[in-house]
């Protein structure tokens, strides 16, 4: 009986050994996928530079960005990223409450964001510069409807966070969930800065 009784407690220890915490392997699985996007990006910004002159003749990003519009709603995208961090700390400090408005406010912000950017793009293909007209209108349509395709899926991700800490308040998983959303949003305010960069404020000069 104590044989059996030891080989239970070994075989009970190494089920204990194996058992770990697994929120640092989720995390750098999600930075390993930032990376790929990264690429993606950097693929439609290559894209981009080769094509902005390629007007056929047609507008070219000066007579047609308004930067005054966009740096609103680039404004609405930097706050989201302030907004986000708030309901990270109060993730991390168990108040769910708090939590949950916090990402209320950062999902509003982006609503905001994204409606701009529709707006931005209903304007011009009703004034007849739709992505079909130029190579130029083609790859900028392309790299901005990519990133606000990004942050799409980033305020669908975040309307199942709400649901989920609502539901089942602030467990370990849920905040590591939040920690990978965090870094996806925060990503995206970086790839941001560079289309507001490179696209607007180069092409409007």
């Amino acid at each position: 009986m104590s044989t059996v009784s030891a080989h239970l407690d070994s075989i009970s220890g190494d089920g204990h050994e194996h058992h770990h915490d697994t929120s640092g392997d989720t995390i750098f699985g999600f930075w390993l996928y930032l990376m790929t996007d990264c690429l993606l990006f950097a693929s439609f910004f290559a894209t981009y530079a080769v094509l902005y002159m390629n007007t056929a003749g047609g507008v070219s990003g000066k007579d047609i960005f308004e930067l005054d519009f966009v740096a609103v709603e680039t404004a609405a995208l930097l706050i989201s990223s302030i907004t986000f961090g708030f309901a990270m700390i109060a993730a991390h400090g168990q108040k769910k409450a708090l939590t949950l408005t916090w990402l209320f406010v950062t999902f509003c912000l982006g609503t905001v964001f994204i409606g701009m950017e529709i707006y931005e793009f209903h304007h011009l293909i009703v004034h007849g510069n739709g992505p079909q007209q130029s190579a130029f209108l083609t790859s900028f349509f392309s790299l901005v409807g990519l990133h606000g395709l990004h942050v799409t899926a980033g305020l669908i991700w975040m309307t199942i966070m709400m649901i989920e800490v609502a539901k089942r308040g602030l467990g370990k998983s849920t905040v590591t969930r939040l920690s990978c959303l965090s870094l996806f949003w925060h990503f995206l305010d970086i790839v941001w800065i560079c289309v507001f960069t490179v696209v607007y404020l180069m092409g409007a000069m």
